[in-house]
């Protein structure tokens, strides 16, 4: 075995961050004041073309209130798929209203958008496609369905800061859309969400619900949370939103590596109209996908990571009895590789020979 280990995922903090965070702790504003709101204007501007953005504290509550706001509730039906992240499934939960769940593409790993289509009932109220693994799911063909059928359509973005869809940034289609802050995300604030709004109504609604119900102190105009973001938070992910074209370059060409040179294994297709983000670079491995994991790590040294193992209507806290052939596969046979930026060119040779070395061995 290599004498260091390849970690699956590598957060990047480093002093810049921890300055931004020693000028808020000196400034006094620490809870929801002018970082978080610098931090919402900045990501508008940079990732989903000047939509108005409301930072909270995790993903999920970005879902959660973004589904609240969207008028989501008890009796309705909201698709999605079922090869993601629970929290997805969770928060339509959490409404009161039922997760819907179909089956993905082969190639992106996204919500098959006619899968979608033969899910709507008359309780149908929306559709939530996850642009997984940094890959935009097709908004042609989920704008086609809106059109359609009168649906809403809302962003799972958890994973693909900076993607975009025939040239138009992930976040500026749906209601809403969400953007995950978590510390092995493609940028973090070390916990939190942003949701992008296609209306100022749903924005500002999001921004009661994560305030207790209030835009004024003690004047609470609906039933809400506590989920507001920290200035600490927002003032590192300020830091990370500047690093992030950078960054998001440089895993697009490790992933030109990795598609380039490696052997015996399925590497993931980029949609053309689909610019590609790669949070997780996701390799297909047909025979033994968790031998092949354990003999990367044992043999050479190199994490990987299985997303996901139980898709989420075989989930206890939901568990569906359908099946979903396409999301099995992906189950059974999905393998992600390290990409994260401060990968060196010596530890991308490394997982080349070591996937080829495996593969080849297995054949």
């Amino acid at each position: 075995m290599a004498e260091t280990t390849i970690p699956a995922a590598k957060p990047a903090i480093g002093d810049d961050e921890r300055a931004a965070v020693d000028r808020v702790l000196r400034s006094g504003f620490i809870i929801q004041g002018p970082e978080v709101a610098a931090f919402e204007r900045e990501f508008a501007d940079e990732l989903v073309g000047g939509r108005e953005c409301v930072a909270v504290s995790s993903g999920t509550a970005g879902l959660h209130l973004g589904l609240l706001a969207a008028g989501i509730g008890p009796g309705d039906e909201v698709i999605v798929p079922s090869f993601t992240f629970a929290a997805t499934a969770n928060s339509v939960a959490l409404t009161g209203a039922t997760p819907v769940f179909v089956d993905i593409e082969g190639d992106s790993f996204c919500m098959d958008p006619d899968a979608a289509k033969a899910a709507i009932t008359s309780r149908t109220a929306g559709v939530m496609p996850v642009h997984l693994y940094g890959h935009p799911a097709d908004m042609d063909r989920f704008g086609a369905l809106v059109s359609e059928t009168g649906i809403q359509v809302f962003e799972d973005a958890a994973q693909a800061h900076g993607a975009a869809w025939d040239g138009a940034p992930v976040g500026s289609f749906g209601a809403f859309a969400m953007f995950s802050l978590y510390p092995t995300k493609n940028m973090t604030s070390v916990e939190g969400g942003m949701v992008s709004c296609a209306v100022p109504e749903t924005a500002r609604m999001i921004r009661l619900l994560r305030n207790q119900g209030m835009e004024k102190k003690y004047e609470n105009e609906v039933v809400g949370f506590n989920v507001r973001m920290t200035d600490i938070n927002a003032a590192i992910g300020r830091v990370q939103l500047g690093k992030l074209p950078a960054w998001t370059e440089r895993r697009r060409a490790i992933a030109a590596e990795f598609e380039a040179r490696l052997e015996g294994v399925v590497v993931p297709p980029a949609h053309p109209k689909a610019t590609h983000v790669y949070h997780q670079y996701t390799i297909r491995v047909a025979d033994d996908r968790d031998g092949f994991a354990k003999a990367l790590l044992d043999e050479y040294g190199i994490g990987t990571g299985v997303y996901y193992p139980i898709p989420c209507h075989e989930l206890p806290s939901f568990r569906v009895g359908m099946d979903l052939p396409v999301t099995r596969k992906a189950t059974q046979e999905a393998l992600s590789l390290p990409v994260y930026p401060s990968l060196t060119n010596a530890d991308i040779d490394r997982i080349v020979d070591g996937v080829n070395a495996v593969a080849k061995a297995g054949a």
